[in-house]
């Protein structure tokens, strides 16, 4: 529906985007990601001919878009700008009204077919209630989301949207991205340049990865948003695992950071656990897991984030020999981490632990006492940084400080 082939554009003297090539299929969603500065905006501008390319050809329903009038542009591409302000002083509807001029003759006048248009796109971006009210009186966000209702009330096949959820909440960014994928699934193509890289990693189909001007990874966004293809584009570390109960990647940015002595053993399972492992990984511990059934969510983060873990099969319960690997883990770790559902069957690798952190959920006791610390995911490395080191005197070697209720549910 939309490529770009061998795209370069120079302004200014100054090249900014160098043989870019971009497809988006018929139905497809594409996000373009990447740094300030890398080209997305100039991609966008040059996809929708308000900038020629120096070089290479853009192409629109197979046909070069260098061939086609405004009007004709118009009405094949929609797009919403990165920028929302709005300096006349139009109302809502009106502003949205402005969409429907491509399909409009010179001296024509809005018909009912244009009014249901308009009608239709505000309720979809949910400004019908504005539709009275000045757009220069709404919020930063409201004003997007007109921007947004005047592309639909355009009624084109492709949709260009440039930071579609600049200025918006998270919930507003979310059922923006949401309605532009339900867009997608009636048939229309959309790329759109997100700066939020788990937002375009959940909803878009592909990915074009720009820096400096050119395409550094294109494809499935489990491909593109990888922690070396990042690191190359944004001059970063990044700690890359999955958005919990989808495929999605989900990106954390490291901070610059030193590998800390400390090794840690995580028990427990869900997504939780799994939450509490790339948490600790990512501020430089090293860290164990188990015992945990294959498959579970805290297996598959140790598992991408090269953890040691002891794992047994599902519904098969823990043998002898899982457990005794999993308490020398234990009894090894500087410290160890209780998160989400333990089970009964790693009472014992709880037992083993010199200094347990607890972390605070659902079902799990909010105990502290000896050497046990209650904690929040986010929290934990420095929950483990602040425990007392060495063994109190009412306690034996290598035995955790753990209440007679904690030992019952664990």
């Amino acid at each position: 529906m939309l490529e770009a082939d061998g795209v370069g554009v120079s302004l200014g003297g100054q090249q900014i985007l160098s043989d870019v090539d971009i497809t988006a299929e018929c139905g497809s969603f594409v996000g373009l990601v990447g740094p300030n500065g890398a080209g997305k905006t100039t991609a966008l501008r040059t996809l929708r001919a308000t900038l020629s390319p120096d070089s290479g050809t853009v192409r629109v329903a197979g046909e070069s878009i260098d061939g086609l009038s405004a009007k004709e542009v118009s009405r094949c591409v929609a797009s919403t700008p990165q920028a929302t302000t709005l300096s006349f002083g139009f109302t809502v509807e009106q502003t949205v009204e402005m969409g429907r001029t491509p399909h409009l003759g010179r001296f024509d006048r809005a018909d009912e077919t244009d009014r249901e248009a308009v009608q239709a796109a505000m309720e979809r971006a949910e400004v019908a209630r504005f539709a009275d009210r000045d757009v220069t009186s709404l919020s930063g966000g409201e004003r997007q989301r007109v921007l947004l209702a005047r592309a639909l009330a355009q009624e084109t096949p492709v949709l260009l949207l440039d930071e579609p959820t600049a200025n918006l909440d998270i919930n507003h960014a979310v059922r923006t991205l949401e309605l532009v994928a339900e867009l997608v699934d009636e048939g229309k193509t959309a790329v759109a340049a997100i700066h939020d890289l788990n937002l375009a990693a959940r909803y878009c189909d592909e990915l074009v990865l720009l820096a400096d001007g050119t395409v550094r990874a294109a494809g499935d966004p489990t491909d593109v948003l990888t922690s070396e293809t990042l690191g190359d584009a944004f001059d970063a570390e990044t700690l890359v695992t999955r958005q919990p109960g989808t495929h999605a990647p989900l990106v954390t940015p490291l901070s610059d950071r030193e590998p800390r002595d400390q090794t840690v053993h995580v028990v427990g399972t869900g997504t939780q656990a799994a939450a509490a492992v790339a948490r600790l990984v990512a501020a430089g511990l090293s860290v164990t897991v188990g015992v945990v059934p294959a498959g579970d969510a805290a297996a598959e983060r140790a598992t991408e984030l090269d953890c040691q873990s002891v794992t047994v099969p599902p519904f098969a319960g823990v043998n002898a020999n899982a457990r005794e690997r999993a308490c020398e883990m234990a009894r090894d770790a500087d410290a160890v981490v209780l998160a989400g559902d333990a089970g009964d069957a790693n009472e014992s690798v709880v037992a083993a632990a010199d200094r347990l952190v607890v972390v605070e959920g659902e079902g799990v006791p909010a105990i502290q006492s000896g050497r046990t610390t209650v904690a929040t995911v986010e929290s934990l490395p420095e929950a483990v940084a602040d425990l007392p080191s060495g063994v109190g005197p009412d306690r034996a070697p290598g035995r955790a400080a753990v209440s007679h209720e904690q030992q019952d549910r664990y």
